[in-house]
């Protein structure tokens, strides 16, 4: 598969749907599907050049796809065990030493978050980070701890029963090992890192009250910048070429694009969009050409098109 593809997890249909991008019309068709039931994440991994997907839905377990390409269509080869995985909200896929894993956030009471590695034909339960605390969202990032020069994996973990909880990566151990929390955050939904000039950032979510942009210090994240949110299910930074934007959805009013000012070392107010109900923002990039998909849980994903727009006459 050496064209360009998007996939969209659909809830309601219980499908993740694929996108190809049509270099004659320049737009976006239907590819294909993976039909399920109250499907919630679809996320393709590709290991030495096969893709996997990994299907998380509410009910009916989630399941593993691999993509045939003589049959041309996509082949579940796993299941993940329903024990542990109850309600997936969110997957985070990254590779440590040449190894490859998921994690899936769990959401439910009863539910474990849980680590899985490929063993080169399946995916296998590597670790549980915790249980019964309702994870929303987990983020992969690596940052450096002093007298460590070197920048290791860590996982942040967003629940709606704690703060954020930071995991750091154990390389004797091979494991994550829970390292602290990040203070006065509670009732964080979700958390995504950004990097500007060799510096880590994370932009934190919050329903209720003010999401926030931090910064890390070597030992902890601290306050850079706070943003008023009402009814805000997800702050995605995105970097396009050399522009750094973070955009704050809103269930109940505009969604907010801020532009990365170097100089104030902050992000401000640059754009506004009408989106319903925003639940992700995806930067998907084809033949220099630069495109955002905003996903809506009222209306349609939308796409937009990123323009530079010459003002200097």
């Amino acid at each position: 598969m050496n064209d360009e593809y998007v996939v969209i997890a659909q809830p309601f249909t219980g499908k993740c749907i694929f996108l190809e991008w049509d270099h004659v019309e320049k737009t976006f068709r239907n590819y294909d599907n993976i039909t399920g039931t109250s499907t919630v994440v679809c996320k393709p991994i590709v290991i030495e050049t096969q893709l996997y997907v990994i299907v998380a839905q509410l009910f009916g377990g989630s399941h593993i796809y691999k993509r045939d390409g003589f049959a041309n269509k996509f082949i579940k080869i796993q299941d993940i065990e329903i024990l542990k995985i109850r309600k997936p909200n969110d997957i985070e896929t990254f590779k440590i030493e040449n190894n490859w894993y998921f994690v899936v956030a769990d959401s439910s009471k009863a539910g474990f978050t849980t680590i899985y590695k490929w063993n080169g034909n399946g995916f296998y339960s590597h670790q549980s980070l915790h249980a019964w605390y309702r994870d929303t969202d987990v983020e992969y990032l690596e940052i450096a701890r002093p007298p460590q020069a070197l920048r290791t994996p860590h996982l942040i973990l967003s629940s709606s029963s704690q703060r954020p909880v930071i995991y750091q990566w154990n390389k004797a151990m091979q494991l994550f090992i829970n390292q602290t929390d990040i203070p006065n955050m509670e009732d964080v939904y979700a958390v995504k890192h950004f990097s500007v000039k060799g510096d880590v950032y994370i932009c934190l979510t919050r329903f209720i009250g003010d999401s926030k942009v931090m910064k890390w210090g070597g030992s902890s994240f601290q306050d850079i910048q706070r943003m008023p949110s009402r009814g805000s299910m997800v702050f995605q930074p995105l970097q396009i070429n050399n522009y750094q934007y973070a955009i704050l959805g809103s269930d109940y009013s505009f969604t907010q694009v801020y532009n990365w000012d170097a100089e104030k070392a902050k992000f401000v107010k640059f754009q506004e969009l009408n989106v319903q109900a925003p639940r992700s923002f995806t930067h998907v990039s084809i033949n220099k050409r630069n495109f955002l998909f905003a996903s809506s849980f009222k209306g349609n994903t939308q796409i937009y098109k990123h323009v530079i727009v010459d003002l200097s006459a």
